[in-house]
């Protein structure tokens, strides 16, 4: 009696030490990586079980960075964005790829709603205020007008021709500029990538902005700094814990021009054609990258008063610093706190 027993006794042993092997997983790693896109260094830190999966997992999501630029960029003479823009004026509907057109369907939205604060047909002004920020002089008004000829979202039109979409320039002159919304895509789908590929846990980054996944091991969220307002008085930086989420800044922190003892940041607005002066710097979080780039954006041209609540309506929520005459601003919309840490005594 006792050898069937033990036989049975061992078998069973076997079956729990089998489930045992099956259900232990491989302790994940932190891995970095970083290479220049669109014109901006872009970083990816994900947490993967080993050196290989990690460096495929992020060649794959770089690959789809590069691929989105070659698509989107205005700087690229051959990028379906620039195509399109050739035809301006043409009375031709033009298809769309998928990507482009996912992307000029969000702004025509975002400019709707913005009453056209958000405008990807900025392009022509974009190129005048490039050159008079190299230049360190003003356009002049002839120019700004000749430019904003060639402008205005509701010159952008856009259709659907069965499954695929159309789009037609109705202005001779018209150049498309993706500057605020491209980025926050790219980090979209290079998140979409990792995902794919099992790599729950990330981060990635193009020029500030970002979109996480899953936070790291034993840890409740990805830490950020954010605030970081270049004045010797500013309010000190703050930290936001964000997880599944995304983040944009846009500011005149780093790109600035200083013009007759005025500063101008290189957001245009299209109201008056030059760079925005109340030095501001605007902080988003967000459901998506495409979201949060967009609405820093238009918060940064509306000015918080009207720009918070309307970035509400669309789930973002905003922090903004600001100088334009007198002491520092700081506000935020109504939400913006659950991601704060509390302020240190």
């Amino acid at each position: 009696m006792s050898g069937p027993r033990v036989g049975l006794l061992g078998a069973l042993l076997l079956l729990c030490l089998a489930g045992c092997v099956t259900s232990t997983k491989a302790p994940l790693s932190r891995f970095e990586f970083e290479r220049p896109e669109m014109g901006l260094p872009f970083r990816v830190v994900l947490y993967a079980p080993d050196g290989p999966a990690a460096t495929n997992a992020a060649e794959a999501a770089f690959a789809r960075i590069s691929d989105l630029n070659s698509k989107l960029s205005d700087y690229e003479a051959e990028s379906e964005l620039s195509r399109l823009s050739r035809s301006s004026g043409s009375d031709r509907w033009v298809p769309l790829g998928t990507d482009l057109a996912t992307v000029l369907v969000t702004a025509e939205k975002v400019s709707r709603a913005s009453e056209g604060a958000f405008d990807v047909t900025v392009g022509p002004l974009v190129q005048l205020w490039r050159r008079a920020r190299r230049q360190r002089e003003l356009p002049s008004p002839d120019a700004i007008a000749t430019a904003r000829a060639s402008t205005g979202w509701t010159n952008l039109v856009l259709r659907r021709a069965g499954s695929v979409w159309e789009a037609q320039l109705l202005r001779p002159g018209m150049r498309l500029d993706l500057g605020g919304i491209a980025k926050g895509y790219a980090l979209d789908e290079a998140a979409g990538v990792l995902r794919a590929r099992g790599v729950k846990r990330f981060l990635v980054s193009g020029g500030g902005d970002m979109v996480v996944g899953d936070p790291p091991p034993g840890l409740a969220g990805w830490r950020i700094e954010v605030g970081v307002f270049d004045r010797t008085n500013a309010p000190a930086p703050r930290f936001v814990s964000l997880r599944n989420e995304a983040l944009a800044t846009s500011g005149d922190t780093f790109q600035r021009a200083e013009i007759g003892g005025v500063r101008y940041s290189h957001i245009v607005d299209t109201r008056t054609g030059l760079g925005l002066t109340d030095h501001s710097l605007v902080t988003i979080i967000a459901a998506d990258g495409m979201t949060a780039d967009a609405w820093s954006k238009v918060v940064s041209v509306l000015g918080p008063e009207r720009g918070l609540k309307l970035a509400r309506r669309f789930g973002a929520e905003t922090l903004v610093l600001r100088q334009p005459t007198g002491p520092i601003e700081e506000l935020q919309s109504a939400g913006f706190a659950r991601w704060l840490e509390p302020k240190r005594p």
